[in-house]
């Protein structure tokens, strides 16, 4: 199992492949010893900080997903007393203004946020001249997404796509890349207005899941499927975990104009963690 992954994902124009769902077998296989190993290179090549883990022991982990998805040791993640925080530990890949409908990737290529959602145009055009961001998680960091900010769920739609890599490399060579790719929109009704958050699929993501919901894919489909929950109370604070990642990939956030501002010091490539500041509200 180790890896392949990223000498593969060098390859940065490879669809999706029988590699994804081999990677996904092998990384829900219960190996013993041969798990062990894999995580144990796995830590060292990618410095993994085993110390902010839950459970540092590597030999506890009966699978390589159970590994990835391990949870933080309380209190490692102090979420801050400001309006938005950063919902997962990441890298900033861009952020900024949407222009219209359009979201920039990197220099000479941006997408539609209608393309982003599904090709829904209503629950697109709420976010016309909004903010977006979007977080790239690498393969080190901590693979549960939380709330940026209050929300009751609404919506969840699961959109068919590639599973490009989604590295910094590919944002900039793969245009659209990030409305091409697997992905699990998720709508929420906030305190101040409607929200996306957008789980985006990539090359090794074996699948992807919501603490609602459980494992969205697979199964894999070519049509888009939608749930609502307008008869259902699904209120998540601040800094809890909305979902998770099993072998990483990219957060797309949006947000409806005149709501906030991002804090001074964030910058595409920066590192950020949960529970940092991300933005405030205007006014």
């Amino acid at each position: 199992m180790f890896f392949p992954p990223l000498a593969i994902q060098q390859q940065y124009m490879l669809p999706k492949t029988l590699l994804t769902v081999a990677m996904g077998k092998l990384a829900s296989l219960h190996g013993g010893a041969l798990t062990h190993a894999i995580i144990r290179k796995f830590v060292a090549h990618y410095k993994v900080d085993m110390s902010e883990a839950a459970n540092p022991d590597i030999e506890s982990y009966a699978t390589f997903n159970d590994f990835f998805t391990r949870p933080l040791r309380e209190g490692v993640r102090p979420i801050a007393p400001t309006d938005f925080i950063s919902p997962v530990d990441a890298a900033i890949s861009q952020f900024g203004p949407i222009e219209h409908d359009q979201i920039f990737q990197a220099k000479g290529h941006s997408y539609s946020s209608r393309a982003l959602v599904g090709g829904d145009q209503q629950l697109a055009h709420q976010f016309d001249h909004g903010h977006f961001a979007t977080l790239y998680l690498a393969p080190r960091d901590y693979h549960r997404i939380h709330m940026p900010c209050d929300g009751r769920l609404t919506r969840m739609i699961y959109v068919p796509g590639e599973l490009f890599s989604v590295n910094p490399l590919t944002a900039r060579h793969v245009p659209g890349l990030f409305a091409r790719n697997e992905r699990v929109v998720c709508v929420f009704d906030c305190p101040h207005g409607p929200m996306v958050l957008v789980l985006v699929g990539a090359t090794i993501v074996g699948s992807m899941a919501t603490v609602w919901h459980g494992v969205i894919n697979p199964p894999r489909t070519k049509e888009i499927r939608e749930w609502r929950y307008d008869d259902r109370e699904i209120y998540l604070a601040k800094g809890a975990e909305m979902g998770r990642f099993l072998l990483g990939s990219t957060v797309v956030m949006l947000f409806p104009k005149n709501v906030l501002t991002f804090v001074q010091d964030w910058a595409p490539s920066r590192g950020v963690k949960l529970g940092e500041p991300m933005a405030t509200v205007l006014g």
